[in-house]
């Protein structure tokens, strides 16, 4: 392992950097690492042989050229993924050799037609394929650069006999990073299957990701009606529960900036709320501190698309607003990590954060 400090927040390439290159593929990793990510985070789904690929869900039609390719017509079905019932390509009805001649497209091509010129060019790739070059570019840029893997539908994909976490610690041990060191960060929206990492013994960090509504799938499925919902984990008391049990938590931005402001004014400051009110903004982060628990936020992009209101900039959709604006007074609420589609943009208002 390499020396050296890290910084603060860690700027995390949200797969990879998609703001340029279709997400999930080799030369969007190879860009984040060039634009000096601090660490970069794959999505991982699994084959119908057990092969752990990197796609924003197992439903691939958005993401590939399946929905193309004539001796695939046959595959398309409806399944139901965590209650939902969605029609498509799924990983896990293919093998790993089937897969691998598919070719990534851009998921926000309507936003994104800069990076949309490049589908067809990319092909998927293996968690095994990112390891790799998250190893040799760590060596050639002398600096450590972290990994944030995330499991997708994990109760889903352990139903039918294909464990993620247990193709998980396979893959690391064949990849030789053993079990996980400091380099790891481990997160998913199911406590349950970090929970099982925990107990495999895989090292690092793991960090329970918050949705902005709804409950764990998880959960739901063993808990029904009755299970415990993300806004129940945002409360002070359900960030000091988890305490020792995860080691940090990861909200979507509109807990933080551009949603309802229940625990924050507009310039971030405390307000008085009920003790039992999920937290937003920097009595979130502060009181996920107080729990010794990181807290890491998804996704900043600089689109007027997916920016606050108060930040945007014009009428047009893909046209870029205040994006720094946005990135900074998110970065003031004193965030642990920010994942950015464009990691470039990220060191620069961390820079600009530190130079006001």
């Amino acid at each position: 392992m390499l020396p050296g400090p890290v910084e603060h927040p860690l700027v995390i390439g949200h797969r990879g950097a998609p703001g340029y290159r279709p997400e999930h593929t080799e030369a969007a990793y190879r860009l984040a690492f060039a634009l000096g990510a601090d660490a970069v985070e794959p999505d991982l789904v699994a084959t119908r042989d057990g092969v752990l690929v990197l796609r924003h869900e197992n439903e691939i039609s958005g993401t590939t050229d399946v929905a193309s390719r004539a001796e695939f017509a046959s595959r398309r079905t409806t399944r139901e993924i965590d209650g939902r019932a969605l029609t498509g390509w799924f990983t896990e009805d293919f093998t790993w050799a089937e897969l691998s001649t598919l070719r990534a497209t851009e998921r926000l091509g309507g936003i994104r037609p800069q990076s949309a010129t490049f589908d067809g060019r990319y092909p998927v790739i293996r968690f095994r394929d990112l390891l790799r070059l998250l190893d040799a570019a760590t060596e050639e840029s002398r600096r450590n650069i972290r990994l944030v893997a995330e499991f997708k539908h994990a109760t889903y994909f352990a139903s039918l006999g294909l464990p993620l976490d247990e193709l998980f610690a396979a893959e690391l041990a064949a990849a030789g990073w053993s079990r996980g060191d400091d380099r790891l960060i481990s997160e998913a929206f199911e406590p349950t299957l970090l929970d099982r990492l925990r107990d495999a013994g895989i090292g690092g960090t793991r960090v329970l990701l918050l949705e902005d509504r709804g409950a764990p799938w998880d959960l739901v499925a063993a808990d029904g009606a009755a299970a415990r919902t993300y806004d129940a984990f945002a409360t002070a008391s359900g960030l000091a529960g988890l305490a020792g049990v995860v080691d940090g938590v990861s909200v979507g931005k509109a807990r933080l900036v551009g949603g309802p402001a229940s625990s924050t004014d507009v310039a971030g400051a405390a307000r008085r709320v009920r003790p039992d009110a999920p937290l937003r903004g920097s009595a979130l982060v502060d009181a996920a501190h107080a729990a010794g628990l990181v807290v890491y936020t998804w996704t900043l992009r600089p689109e007027n698309r997916f920016l606050a209101p108060p930040f945007r900039r014009g009428a047009a959709r893909s046209a870029w607003g205040d994006w720094l604006g946005e990135f900074t007074r998110i970065l003031r609420t004193g965030v642990d990590g920010v994942f950015l589609d464009h990691p470039d943009l990220g060191i620069e208002a961390r820079r600009a954060l530190a130079e006001a």
